[in-house]
């Protein structure tokens, strides 16, 4: 897909599935962002809710064991290795005078923060430019025709380019609400898409 229509189509989607952040605070969309991982929105927002309404700060949460988290965290996935991975991001953020690094290569030296946790905070605490590639990004962005990539990171080195860096940030949030509400992995609705007559996938269903 040429980049014109790429970034006349992502500002439809963005129009149509609008994603408001209320949280902005750089340490609590980071854990957040980690309390995320292979968990369904709902989840990770009652969790996120428990976990800041019992440890408000990250000077609450670095002084603790893991396993004081693990009731908090049960629900989640993975919600050993997130305990350990909270813990010791608020021990660095304390270590560091409450300071959440502002670019991308210090987020990634935080245990458990990839390339799409590590631009989530860019982006929605401290406004800065960056693309976050999930399954949604993914999925969706190859199989409208913005992409032929294999990775999620090939997605993004993709997107980047193809995008002005404007709609970088956006993108994200509506394609993850496009993603649960039409273009779902399986059977998706593409009657009711929006980008239906964009979408160049060649088994969407009219």
């Amino acid at each position: 897909m040429e980049p014109e229509k790429v970034a006349r189509v992502s500002e439809r989607i963005i129009a149509f599935f609008p994603r408001i952040h209320e949280e902005t605070d750089a340490f609590r969309v980071l854990i957040s962002t980690i309390i995320s991982q292979r968990n369904r929105d709902e989840v990770t927002e009652r969790i996120s809710e428990k976990l800041f309404g019992k440890y408000p700060t990250y000077k609450h949460l670095s002084v603790l064991e893991p396993e004081a988290l693990h009731p908090i965290l049960r629900e989640s996935g993975m919600y050993r290795q997130k305990s350990r991975w909270i813990v010791e991001i608020a021990k660095r953020v304390d270590q560091a005078g409450g300071v959440v690094p502002s670019h991308l290569e210090a987020l990634l030296e935080y245990p458990g923060v990839g390339r799409k946790t590590a631009n989530i905070v860019l982006s929605v605490s401290f406004g800065i430019p960056a693309l976050a590639v999930d399954t949604h990004v993914h999925r969706i962005s190859n199989r409208i025709g913005f992409v032929q990539t294999k990775t999620p990171e090939k997605t993004e080195e993709a997107l980047t380019r193809l995008l002005p860096s404007a709609l970088w940030g956006p993108l994200n949030g509506s394609m993850v609400e496009m993603g649960k509400a039409v273009c779902k992995p399986i059977k998706p609705v593409c009657a009711n898409c929006p980008i239906f007559d964009d979408c160049e996938w060649t088994d969407k269903i009219g």
